[in-house]
């Protein structure tokens, strides 16, 4: 269904908001920043700016659905004779690939992570996305195992999955910050991908093949 005029402005005011609050985030501080001043830079009222970001780490953080969700969608998209594992490694290895900003492997997510690591309710609030997505993957796998409520291996694979894109991301990040380049930090992390794929087990490795 195509976007209508309403909701492609109601998008576009959204980005606007979230892209100034960010650039102001950046230059002075996370914590320092208020509402009011996001709202007068926006060229908006306050009231606009908490319609669409309820709580002010919403501004920073906008992105948040999408990586909740990440795994699962890794998981469901999963191919013919392709497990939750191959599907989860597969996908990472592409996008580190590709040097693709969606694993923080562009200029300025070093000016992003350094924002995050200076405010405590950010650091509390992605340590809440973390734990959201694990469970959102939890329930992928049971979903797509049909297994029992009792069954305890979905949780397992769960956190292993998790563990791998968040090991990722942690490298990446701290490669990042001390200045590295996005290309070389790519090259590391296929060679980290490859030894953490090595850990894991062949019950992870081969859990939920989809059938052909």
């Amino acid at each position: 269904m195509a976007e209508g005029l309403r909701e492609r402005k109601k998008r576009r005011t959204r980005q606007h908001i979230s892209d100034v609050a960010t650039g102001l985030f950046v230059e002075r501080g996370f914590d320092v920043v208020t509402i009011a001043e996001i709202a007068e830079a926006a060229d908006v009222s306050v009231n606009t700016v908490y319609n669409y970001f309820p709580a002010k780490e919403d501004l920073f953080l906008d992105r948040s659905a999408g990586i909740v969700d990440r795994l699962s969608r890794y998981v469901r998209g999963r191919g013919a004779g392709e497990s939750a594992a191959d599907a989860v490694l597969r996908e990472l290895r592409e996008q580190v690939e590709a040097v693709s900003p969606t694993v923080g492997l562009h200029a300025g997510y070093d000016s992003f992570l350094k924002v995050i690591h200076g405010a405590h309710t950010l650091r509390s609030r992605l340590w809440h996305i973390q734990h959201e997505a694990r469970e959102n993957i939890e329930e992928t796998l049971r979903e797509e195992t049909g297994a029992a409520p009792g069954d305890t291996l979905p949780t397992l694979v769960a956190g292993q999955l998790s563990w791998v894109q968040d090991t990722l991301m942690a490298c990446i990040g701290r490669a990042m910050v001390v200045g590295r380049s996005p290309e070389e930090v790519s090259r590391e992390a296929l060679v980290l991908l490859d030894d953490m794929e090595e850990l894991l087990g062949e019950r992870v490795l081969k859990y939920a093949v989809r059938e052909a």
